[in-house]
């Protein structure tokens, strides 16, 4: 069954995010969610917690991350119960650093791309050889990116994949009250080494 993007997101618009996620699964297509394990990434984990804790949700853990997003992490993973899959670099960071220098600046745009590629892409790649997922909850929203303006709740990616925002529309605020308002934990402090400045795409989304 085709799917007319148009009018779903019209009649999704103004649902609730567990009314999204809802419908995405109640297409009966092969499913995942992802995390990035960021800042408010408890709300996307405890809004598909609320629908169907068995959902695979693929966190591609490159290695770079802080101490506070690992305690934060497993804390959250424990307590909502969620079917966490790590997928994980062949090389470590530690041996790449030796060997390649550590992270690309901003200006190194070729070394950056295979580093993003590297840590990033290859393992979400894998992921998505081993679920052959057709629809793909992502917790991105339309302010963090001028990409991501570009888009709405229900999209389609490069691969054909479904991609389902539930909190497409959210703002700051309603992320900050969402999280307040069942007590999620938050790492104060997150890093993402593919993005080495704000508003840059992690790699993800752009990748066909």
């Amino acid at each position: 069954m085709e799917l007319d993007i148009d009018t779903v997101n019209k009649t999704l618009r103004h649902a609730s995010a567990d009314e999204i996620v809802q419908w995405a699964l109640s297409l009966g297509r092969k499913t995942i969610a992802t995390t990035s394990m960021g800042r408010n990434a408890a709300v996307m984990l405890h809004v598909v917690a609320q629908v169907d804790k068995s959902l695979p949700t693929i966190w591609v853990d490159t290695g770079y991350n802080l101490r506070d997003t690992y305690v934060v992490a497993e804390r959250l993973i424990r307590d909502l119960d969620v079917n966490i899959q790590v997928y994980s670099p062949e090389m470590t960071s530690e041996r790449r650093n030796a060997i390649m220098g550590g992270i690309p600046t901003v200006d190194e745009e070729e070394r950056h791309q295979d580093f993003t590629r590297q840590i990033k892409l290859e393992p979400f790649a894998k992921a998505l050889g081993d679920y052959q997922p057709e629809i793909w909850l992502t917790g991105i929203r339309r302010e963090e990116t001028e990409l991501r303006k570009s888009l709405d709740i229900v999209s389609t990616d490069g691969a054909g994949i479904i991609k389902v925002a539930p909190i497409f529309y959210w703002s700051e605020d309603d992320v900050e009250n969402y999280m307040e308002q069942y007590e999620l934990p938050t790492c104060k402090h997150y890093f993402d080494p593919t993005k080495v400045h704000d508003g840059r795409e992690c790699g993800l989304h752009t990748a066909a």
